[in-house]
Order: C-alpha cells, then sequence, then structure tokens
C-alpha cells in the first residue's frame, strides 16, 4: 500500500489562536525522512526550530516548534488533501494550523493569508515563559482577543 506523500522543501501555511479566525502566516523548511520530521522557519512570533515525527501510511504527525531562546509549542495533526491540519497547544493556549508545500495552495483564497499584529500580551520576551501571566489576566486579555 502506497504511503502518503511528505514532501520535503518549503512549506507555507497559517495558525490562528483558540476559535478566532484571524491567520498568523508561517514559513517552513521542512525535512521528512524515516518517520521524523526536522526544520526551521519563521512567523509573527520569530524563528523557530520543528523536531517530530509523521506516519507515512496513517498521515499522523506531531511536532515541537522551539521559538529560539524561548518557549516550546505542541502540534498535532494530519496529512489530507494538500496539507497538514491540525491543533497546537501550550500550557494555557490553544489553536488550528494548517500548512502545505509551497506551490500547492489549494487555492488563492487559502494561500492569501491576512497578516495580523500577534497582541502584546502573548508575546513572550526571550527566556521567559508564558508561566508569567497570572491566570485572572489570561482570561480577561483572551476574552479581548476572542470579542475583540
Amino acid at each position: 500500500m502506497p504511503g502518503l506523500d511528505f514532501p520535503s522543501g518549503p512549506w507555507t501555511g497559517f495558525y490562528h489562536y483558540g476559535a478566532a479566525t484571524r491567520r498568523h502566516r508561517m514559513d517552513l523548511a521542512l525535512t521528512f525522512s524515516n518517520g521524523r520530521i526536522s526544520g526551521d522557519g519563521i512567523d509573527d512570533v520569530g524563528p523557530f526550530l520543528i523536531a517530530g515525527r509523521y506516519d507515512g501510511q496513517g498521515g499522523e504527525c506531531y511536532w515541537t516548534k522551539t521559538y529560539v531562546g524561548a518557549h516550546d509549542v505542541y502540534y498535532r495533526g494530519f496529512r489530507e488533501g494538500k496539507g497538514i491540519w491540525g491543533l497546537w497547544e501550550l500550557e494555557i493556549l490553544s489553536g488550528g494550523f494548517h500548512i502545505w508545500p509551497l506551490g500547492e495552495e489549494e487555492s488563492e483564497e487559502a494561500a492569501e493569508i491576512v497578516e495580523e499584529p500577534m497582541p502584546a500580551e502573548l508575546c513572550a520576551p526571550h527566556g521567559i515563559k508564558f508561566a508569567w501571566l497570572r491566570i485572572e489576566d489570561f482570561i480577561q486579555r483572551a476574552e479581548i482577543l476572542l470579542v475583540g
């Protein structure tokens, strides 16, 4: 049975916070080899490294996105159609994502990503973890984000 195609090379896509529909662009250089994913990239938070695994038959993927000198974000998704769809997660925040090999956009609409600045409240300076937020402050800021 042939496996799913996981092409190494440049990928692009977006992520969003929670139920929000604002898309935040990310550009990646990924290598898929023997069930392992590795690479690097950049988004509106900053440069990052990727390390994880994928299943070439079932399409499941999971990896850690490590922002240089900062925090980790955990990703889990599935290869479907022309990309990988899934969820990302931090201890106190999560959202969705979609990435695809550069040049394989499903439509012009899917390729067009509206850049929205990340709220300063969610952007951690290098070396500082998200844990510095009190839960009450986080909830208030998250409500503002999701409503506004």
